[in-house]
């Protein structure tokens, strides 16, 4: 497919996939407020370009937890990749590392832990939720880290699930053919129940993870693994703060791509506070509303060392599978080249504050 924009991947997975998987992937809670806040956020950025700056060389790679990169784009969880393409997860890791990009993959992959990393040439961290059955959630763990993956990433906003209304109104259940493969089967049953009015998804939350979680559970994590523990769904400073008392290796600044908390701050909105509330050595990361290399640029502009992709990766991989998701992670990549010769700073690590406009009393750059 010949695709000038993340756009032309977004109407041709429309076209592709059926409406309540549709809904599913682009859907976020209550009224969508955040959702669309997220976008709205970065549209209303402006850069600061300077000139008579030798630009013949460009470099966006980087060092994040250990890993050398390619680029600060990166792919974030999500769950069921086979809901998409056949290959589900599989496809994804290939194409992350045909990209040299960093794969976060979801606690919920269709795909086995093994196979993804059978697969992966690049970097690869696993999410997770925290469950009520901690065996389950300590097995996964101990499997992560037998397998290869490198860091931990822990959804924290995500007591109960957001009040998402298509896939209620859709009745949403996951297809009996696409399983989250790596979590006992007991656990996930919920999620393949269809309802009038609620969803699976919904169902299987409510019913498994632990709404109890608090800042002293991270010490029953961190005594499980050696490896890096990040955080996602910090918005605040206050949040960071504690992040950084309890230890945590990096931070993701994320409101779960507009699906939780209606109304939640943007995440470029939330991203200086809490870059600004931790060592400048700790890394902050941030998804939510990407869709151009542009946008990476003001994210990582605004204090963010890497940025992931959700919506836009999944397009392509229903588009053409993992030429698709590599299409995506490549357009994206040539954009933040030429914005980084654009904007007269070559390299990633010349992006800081001063490339922004500063932002005027209506909220605007």
């Amino acid at each position: 497919m010949e695709a000038l924009e993340l756009a032309d991947f977004e109407r041709a997975a429309r076209d592709r996939l059926p409406a309540e998987i549709w809904d599913f992937v682009q859907g976020g809670s209550g009224a969508e407020r955040t959702l669309a806040a997220n976008r709205a956020r970065f549209e209303q950025c402006r850069l600061r370009p300077r000139t008579l700056v030798d630009v013949s060389a460009t470099d966006q790679g980087l060092t994040l937890l250990g890993s050398r990169l390619e680029t600060p784009i990166g792919i974030a969880p999500m769950a069921y990749h086979r809901l998409f393409h056949p290959e589900g997860e599989v496809a994804t890791a290939r194409a992350a590392g045909r990209a040299g990009a960093l794969m976060v993959a979801g606690i919920f992959a269709s795909r086995t832990l093994e196979s993804i990393a059978g697969a992966a040439t690049g970097p690869l961290w696993l999410q997770l939720y925290w469950l009520r059955r901690r065996d389950a959630l300590a097995a996964l763990v101990e499997r992560a880290e037998a397998t290869g993956f490198r860091a931990l990433v822990l959804t924290v906003d995500a007591p109960r699930i957001g009040r998402r209304l298509r896939d209620a109104r859709n009745g949403f259940a996951i297809p009996a053919h696409v399983r989250a493969v790596n979590v006992d089967q007991a656990v996930m049953a919920a999620s393949h129940r269809a309802g009038h009015g609620s969803s699976g998804i919904a169902d299987h939350a409510k019913e498994q993870f632990d709404p109890t979680l608090t800042w002293a559970d991270l010490a029953w994590l961190r005594a499980r693994t050696r490896l890096p523990i990040v955080l996602k769904g910090i918005l605040t400073a206050e949040d960071a703060r504690l992040a950084v008392e309890h230890g945590v290796d990096a931070v993701l600044v994320s409101n779960h791509g507009g699906r939780q908390l209606d109304g939640a701050l943007p995440s470029l909105a939330a991203l200086p506070e809490v870059a600004a509330a931790v060592p400048p050595n700790l890394p902050v990361l941030l998804d939510g509303g990407v869709r151009t290399g542009t946008d990476v640029a003001l994210a990582v502009a605004l204090g963010a060392r890497a940025v992931l992709i959700g919506r836009p990766l999944l397009w392509g991989l229903a588009v053409d599978g993992e030429n698709g998701a590599a299409q995506v992670l490549d357009l994206l990549k040539a954009e933040l080249d030429d914005t980084l010769a654009l904007l007269g700073r070559p390299r990633l690590a010349d992006l800081d504050r001063t490339a922004v406009a500063p932002e005027t009393p209506d909220g605007r750059h």
